[in-house]
């Protein structure tokens, strides 16, 4: 029973849920994309990456009458240079594979089996447990002392990570309407810029600070720390909610027929567990889902790809220049902002269009975005942050949008399953081409290795989600949806009813 004063604020409820859910979203993409900001430091402690001729002393850049340190490709060349060092630049293959692919190769098996249970289990609980096992695996980053745990709790890392999206996706499909989901999926999913943005500041400058005298580790121990407080909140302070019916599936509630597909659906959830598995592989077969998981895995690899080389990159062919804070400003408060605005927008356009709409400005906006994405690689630091700032603005519209056209095209019976299954597909192709920067780069340069996987694939994502819109079915006007509808009987009333008042 709530308290009289508590019960007032009762409609602040779901909106405590989203910050909670974000929070822990947040906290785990921050785990995530640490290694990308740090990996310098940490390869040099813990010996792997490769070597390069670098400055002594980052202001030594642009001096005109030195040499410049990453034009030396031998170790003899780099020592006849006072103010050059031969180490490790936290660069390679070694990199490369501890960023993606081990992290993915847990990620996406382990999302899959987090979103069938999800259509099963309570979700608020397997949330809980979750990401207590992040924070445990982020603090086990900060203890390593070889490369090889570096590895093994990077894998626990995604173990844990995987569950946020499918099972926070579900449950925040249930306690908000249709008119704020786009919105709402926009500011979880802002989860993942937040993390992405603050791992910059936070790996940059916490790590000089050598706070406790351990140096890289002390931003590994914060974030894993903090981490654990949220798993606290989200067992002790969140309740699972009743599942709804949302998007096309709602709109064919009113047909005579549905009531016998909802019983049908609880039947196969309770006694038939193998059947709700082939449904869900029915679904993602649909040619609209495999083209929009196409879509979005190229979509993928690009921000991947420079989510795990942006720092990299500008310390590399800027070393002199501490874009640390703007990095910050634009991945995460530009991010933010776009992340919500697309929310904003695709509400308002399916209300005209259906979601077809919400497909419409994910392609536009990625069309946008892509010749300010490679102004940011082209430039120097200057305009590079300009064009990246506006660049994001209109690219990190996608991922909200994104999951709030698949929650509203698939059946609410395997949502969380559809969602953990592409999220493997999407994570296994987006999340491990971007290996092929390193061989790309040694042959054409490492800038160019960004033109092709960052901007180019963002452009080839905006012509598939345009093509994948025309697969989606068209909006029915009230006047459609009232003639097909028959005369609602007692039943049908009753759940319409109770879907309704859970959205209250």
């Amino acid at each position: 029973m709530m308290f009289p004063v508590l019960a007032q604020f009762k409609f602040l409820y779901k909106w405590y849920v989203l910050v909670i859910l974000t929070l822990g979203y947040l906290l785990a993409e921050l785990g995530h994309f640490l290694i990308g900001v740090t990996s310098k430091a940490t390869s040099r402690e813990l010996g792997y990456g490769d070597f390069a001729c670098q400055f002594i002393n980052a202001t030594h850049y642009g001096v005109g009458n030195l040499t410049s340190c990453d034009t030396l490709k031998t170790q003899e060349e780099c020592a006849d240079e006072s103010h050059c060092e031969w180490d490790r630049n936290g660069l390679g293959y070694d990199y490369q594979w501890l960023a993606g692919p081990t992290f993915i190769a847990v990620y996406t098996i382990v999302g899959v089996f987090f979103g069938i249970a999800a259509d099963r289990y309570n979700r608020v609980r397997m949330l809980c447990i979750a990401t207590l096992i992040y924070a445990v695996s982020v603090i086990g980053t900060g203890a390593a002392k070889a490369y090889w745990m570096l590895i093994l709790m990077r894998m626990v890392l995604a173990a844990g990570e995987a569950a946020c999206n499918p099972l926070s996706t579900g449950v925040l499909s249930d306690i908000f309407p249709e008119k704020d989901r786009g919105l709402v999926m926009s500011v979880f999913n802002w989860g993942i810029f937040g993390g992405y943005g603050l791992a910059f500041p936070v790996g940059r400058y916490v790590t000089p600070m050598n706070l406790f005298g351990v140096g890289w580790r002390a931003c590994y121990y914060i974030t894993g720390v903090v981490a654990i407080a949220v798993a606290g909140l989200t067992g002790l302070t969140l309740r699972e909610p009743d599942r709804v019916v949302i998007g096309e599936e709602k709109n064919k509630e009113s047909d005579d027929s549905t009531m016998d597909r909802k019983m049908a659906v609880l039947d196969v959830e309770k006694n038939h567990p193998e059947k709700e598995v082939e449904s869900a592989w029915k679904v993602l077969l649909e040619p609209r889902v495999v083209l929009l998981c196409l879509a979005a895995s190229v979509r993928h690899c690009g921000g991947i790809c420079f989510a795990y080389n942006c720092d990299l990159y500008y310390n590399q062919y800027f070393p002199g220049v501490d874009l640390g804070w703007s990095l910050f400003i634009v991945t995460c408060l530009v991010g933010s902002i776009g992340v919500m605005l697309g929310g904003v927008i695709s509400d308002r356009f399916v209300l005209y269009m259906g979601v077809r709409g919400r497909l419409l400005v994910l392609a536009l906006s990625q069309l946008i975005a892509t010749p300010f994405a490679f102004g940011s690689v082209y430039f120097d630091p200057l305009w590079a942050m300009i064009t990246l700032g506006i660049a994001y603005l209109f690219a990190e519209m996608w991922f909200g949008i994104l999951f709030a056209t698949l929650v509203e095209v698939v059946p609410m019976s395997v949502r969380s399953t559809t969602v953990g299954v592409f999220l493997f597909v999407m994570n296994n192709i987006g999340g491990n081409l971007p290996v092929l920067v390193e061989p790309v780069s040694k042959t054409l340069g490492y800038r160019e290795a960004l033109y092709i996987f960052y901007v180019g694939f963002q452009f080839i994502s905006s012509i598939m989600f345009f093509g994948t819109m025309f697969l989606m079915p068209k909006k029915h006007s009230k006047e459609e949806i009232s003639m097909q509808a028959p005369p609602s009987n007692g039943v049908v009333s009753s759940v319409s009813a109770n879907v309704e008042s859970v959205r209250l």
